[in-house]
């Protein structure tokens, strides 16, 4: 016999924040629409019965102001002309009962004849004092709301100075009578209220629907626990985003972006416009494009960033989502590579070219012409191994030195002679990393050869100035090309500017600069007098590593 397993008990799904915040709401309305509803009441019932007291005091004044009660009082059957008189009153008055009575409370007049002649049920004493006054009292009709006031004779004779007291005039409204009154005021405030919580209820449903739709159902602690990944996550990743609204103003920016922008970690960001960042105009103009941009290479104090941006629309601009990615040390190891790859290059042209110079010595040598064969051969070992020796003896960096070689034989395949100037010497790099020195000499090389091919001369100057304290390493280029584009100025070493339109990406010269800016360097450009253009990049040596290099 099978026995079954019991069935664990289902954790039924907390309630979602718009949920939670629809029953708070309704549950508020009610209150308030309930407090409401007992404020009026009360406020209801408090000025019905002050109405019902001002319309028997009125009535009361009136009938004992009236000559014809006076004369009747006066008379020698009261009761047979007051009865009449009294309930035709309170038929006008709408009051529960008119009561004339003598001083000592005998009636002249009731709603019911039979208790005429009887005693009034009730206070007559402030009355009898000449003071009108009202009271809630239970009387032969049932509770009431009634006033009392005395009846005077014209002219004066009584205790006060006024007219003797005659008798006594009392009219009521039944209790009952008020609360009907009350009633029927209520339900008018209940039907308000009714109505009041059904809209408030309509509105409460229509604004959590949307709050809903907003939130995805989920409840509080989801939104928080989604706020607390999404947090981690955008201090997780390592590439940049940055999130700006309509107006340019950054509503986002995570760990990654404030690196590759060379933001402080503590400074405030977000509410700031764009513009005011400090960015190269061409990285802030990428920023607040309103189309699509893809892969661009820009350029920030001390980095290569990508940037991908995207606008966010919506029936109307509401910002833009940019992502940033670090290419600094992809662009390094790219210039490393093309390095590389020209050394390659150099190598196979060089191999090529001793081929044929090997060829032409073993024809000579078998033509007979022995001498003219060793001539030759000699002439071209000095004159490859005289650059070598030149190099390597001026310039100790061995990475620096391989450098010139390599571009000396691209130079050469293009025509090019490429030169080491006589003054070049430099022990070594006091600390400058050999990879920033390829990336600035190799891109100011390549841009002087391309200027004068073919069968241009280029000369390169590599220096160590002593002065200022702990000294400068100068490196310098110079071409008999056609000089600087005419005024280009400071625009020589901006991202994308470039004389050869669909050539490159125009960034070589910003690279340049840019490296430069990082170890505290200059770039200058100028042409020569006798033609032709020479850049100079000055980057002060660290002293810090320069003491480490003669210590015993």
């Amino acid at each position: 016999m099978r026995v079954p397993r019991p069935r664990s008990p289902v954790r039924s799904r907390p309630r979602s924040l718009a949920g939670q915040l629809f029953a708070m709401q309704v549950v508020l309305v009610a209150v308030v629409v309930a407090g409401c509803a007992v404020f009026a009441y009360v406020s209801a019932t408090s000025q019905a019965r002050d109405a019902a007291t001002h319309r028997a005091r009125v009535t009361t004044q009136a009938v004992a102001d009236s000559p014809s009660v006076r004369a009747a009082i006066r008379s020698a059957d009261p009761s047979k002309r007051l009865q009449p008189y009294a309930e035709q009153v309170r038929r006008d008055t709408g009051v529960t009962f008119v009561t004339i009575m003598n001083t000592d409370g005998r009636r002249w007049t009731h709603p019911d004849p039979g208790l005429i002649g009887k005693r009034f049920v009730g206070h007559i004493g402030p009355a009898l004092k000449g003071r009108t006054f009202d009271e809630t009292y239970t009387g032969t009709l049932g509770p009431s709301v009634r006033v009392v006031t005395p009846v005077r004779e014209p002219g004066g004779g009584g205790p006060d100075g006024r007219g003797r007291i005659i008798g006594l005039v009392s009219a009521g409204i039944a209790v009952d009578t008020i609360g009907r009154q009350v009633s029927a005021q209520l339900t008018a405030v209940l039907v308000v209220a009714g109505g009041a919580l059904a809209l408030g209820a309509v509105g409460t449903y229509v604004i959590n629907a949307r709050l809903r739709r907003h939130t995805h159902g989920m409840n509080a602690a989801e939104l928080s626990r989604l706020y607390d990944y999404h947090q981690a996550t955008l201090h997780a990743v390592r590439e940049g985003l940055l999130l700006l609204d309509g107006q340019g103003r950054v509503a986002l920016v995570n760990d990654g972006a404030r690196l590759l922008l060379g933001r402080d970690a503590e400074e405030p960001l977000v509410g700031r416009s764009v513009t005011g960042l400090g960015l190269p105009p061409e990285l802030t103009e990428a920023l607040l494009a309103g189309e699509e941009r893809v892969d661009e290479v820009h350029l920030t104090g001390e980095r290569v960033v990508v940037v991908n941006s995207a606008p966010v629309d919506g029936g109307e601009r509401r910002g833009t989502v940019v992502t940033l990615r670090d290419h600094t040390e992809l662009r390094a190891l790219a210039g490393e590579l093309d390095s590389v790859r020209g050394f390659a290059e150099a190598l196979r042209s060089q191999a090529h070219e001793a081929a044929n110079r090997l060829h032409t010595v073993v024809s000579l040598i078998e033509l007979g012409r022995v001498a003219e064969a060793v001539r030759f051969a000699t002439e071209e070992l000095e004159l490859a191994q005289a650059l070598t020796d030149r190099v390597v003896s001026a310039v100790r960096e061995p990475v620096l030195a391989a450098l010139l070689l390599g571009k000396a034989a691209q130079a050469k395949e293009r025509g090019v002679e490429l030169a080491l100037s006589p003054d070049s010497a430099v022990e070594d790099m006091a600390g400058l990393p050999a990879r920033d020195l390829v990336t600035v000499l190799g891109n100011l090389i390549d841009n002087a050869v391309e200027a004068v091919s073919p069968a241009g001369q280029v000369t390169v100057t590599v220096q160590h100035t002593a002065t200022p304290a702990p000294g400068v390493l100068v490196l310098r280029v110079a071409d008999n090309g056609p000089g600087l584009p005419p005024a280009a100025g400071a625009r020589l070493f901006q991202r994308d500017w470039t004389t050869k339109p669909g050539q490159g990406h125009g960034i070589g010269l910003a690279l340049v600069r840019q490296t430069a800016n990082r170890h505290g360097g200059e770039v200058e450009a100028r042409d020569l007098p006798g033609g032709g253009a020479e850049f100079e990049v000055r980057l002060p040596l660290r002293h810090e590593a320069r003491s480490q290099e003669v210590l015993p």
